[in-house]
């Protein structure tokens, strides 16, 4: 039979009766013949609390002893998983990332996954135990616990099915599947049966929640079939993500829109309009681990330019800081000015590539509902804008509408 890696998220091991129903889901696969490995985040909130309470030893808590803490949720939720299944007459065994040996870099609370040691794995699963690994962790080259940053779970399950070469990684969240938007905004969402992995890699990293970009990456890097599902629901077939040759796949013209409410926008004014600025720029905020988004450089006059990008909301403060302090002077730029109320939109579709007028019919809705639009970056599948927060939930519907994303179209 199939060798399966199964992830939990937050929600669907929220406490003990949720964990209780994974167990049921994964004695289901157990009884039918299959291998199961099953990678689980903490419990929902958990987190959160654990950054909490090292928050009240330390305000900016040391990132190698925040890894240490905020790590332990995900091991509660594994070893209570493994003892629901033992008491359900299963053999299982909950492992830590540090004891199958995840390696990672260094990079504390954003480590990277450079190798897995499957052994112990694969013996385990010869004596027909289920394995249960806390994900979302690691261990660098010198023994010390590394997070993989939010929703690293997801990383950690994809990284598992290749090392192993799984049949199929299942990726169980509180929704069932893939939606054109999100339903919240948009009462007329639809499921997507299929999607590729293309237009997975640029919704996840444009803002949608399902799934974390890093590990759609490495789906698509190892071939690693990906299927998300709703570990509320006893049935479905979720999305399946796969390759653009895949002739079952559906074919609009655009897949999906997705949003982001959590960016901050950053404009450097009065830049010189010279070779290597950039890097002046964003080098010293780079060094700062600070992961920037969207950038744009406007035509310069006079020798000088404008210099625009994005940052997440919560490294604003410490971008600003360092360009303040750090490059303005040195750069001898004019002003620097930031925004928070803003939010980034972006539609997302293979199909743009062979069909015209997409970014006109999208800027004509915009203007037709009189939302404004700051900035447009683009690529061959997806283009993205900043607009007003406050007009987003707007933009989204009248896209929405304008591509007809709430009708079925197959080939």
């Amino acid at each position: 039979m199939a060798l399966i890696v199964q992830k939990y998220g937050g929600t669907s091991v929220a406490n003990p009766e949720r964990i209780k129903a994974v167990v049921s889901r994964v004695a289901k696969y157990k009884r039918d013949g299959h291998d199961v490995v099953v990678v689980v985040s903490a419990m929902s909130g958990e987190t959160n609390k654990l950054i909490s309470l090292a928050e009240e030893m330390m305000p900016h808590p040391d990132n190698r002893e925040l890894d240490v803490i905020v790590s332990s949720g995900e091991q509660v939720t594994s070893g209570l998983t493994a003892l629901g299944l033992i008491n359900e007459g299963f053999k299982a065994k909950s492992y830590a990332g540090h004891q199958i040996k995840i390696k990672t870099d260094k990079a504390y609370s954003k480590a990277r996954i450079l190798k897995i040691d499957d052994e112990k794995i694969h013996d385990d699963l010869k004596n027909d135990y289920v394995v249960v690994v806390a994900g979302f962790q690691g261990v660098d080259n010198d023994g010390n616990i590394t997070t993989l940053g939010r929703g690293g779970s997801d990383t950690t399950a994809v990284a598992l099915a290749a090392a192993l070469k799984a049949d199929e990684c299942q990726i169980y969240t509180d929704v069932d599947g893939i939606y054109t938007t999100d339903p919240r905004v948009v009462a007329d969402a639809r499921k997507l049966k299929s999607i590729t992995f293309e237009e997975m890699l640029e919704l996840a990293s444009l803002g949608s929640k399902v799934l974390q970009t890093r590990s759609v990456e490495c789906a698509g890097k190892f071939k690693v079939k990906l299927r998300v599902l709703s570990s509320f629901e006893t049935d479905g077939e979720g999305t399946i993500i796969t390759f653009e040759e895949d002739e079952k796949m559906e074919n609009p013209v655009i897949s999906g829109i997705a949003f982001n409410r959590d960016e901050a926008e950053v404009n450097i004014l009065g830049v010189p309009d010279t070779p290597g600025i950039a890097y002046q720029i964003l080098g010293p905020v780079a060094d700062a681990n600070i992961d920037v988004d969207m950038i744009i450089q406007n035509i310069g006059q006079d020798g000088a330019t404008d210099f625009t990008f994005t940052v997440h909301k919560r490294d604003l403060k410490k971008t600003l800081d360092i360009l303040n302090n750090q490059v303005k002077d040195h750069i001898k730029a004019r002003e620097i000015l930031s925004d928070e109320n803003i939010a980034k939109l972006s539609i997302v579709g293979v199909g743009m590539r062979s069909h015209a007028g997409v970014a006109s019919k999208m800027f004509r809705t915009l203007s037709e509902e009189g939302i404004n639009i700051s900035t447009i970056s683009t690529s061959e599948i997806k283009i993205s804008i900043i607009l007003e927060e406050k007009a987003l939930d707007a933009a989204v519907k009248s896209l929405h509408k304008a591509f007809e994303l709430d009708k079925n179209i197959s080939i």
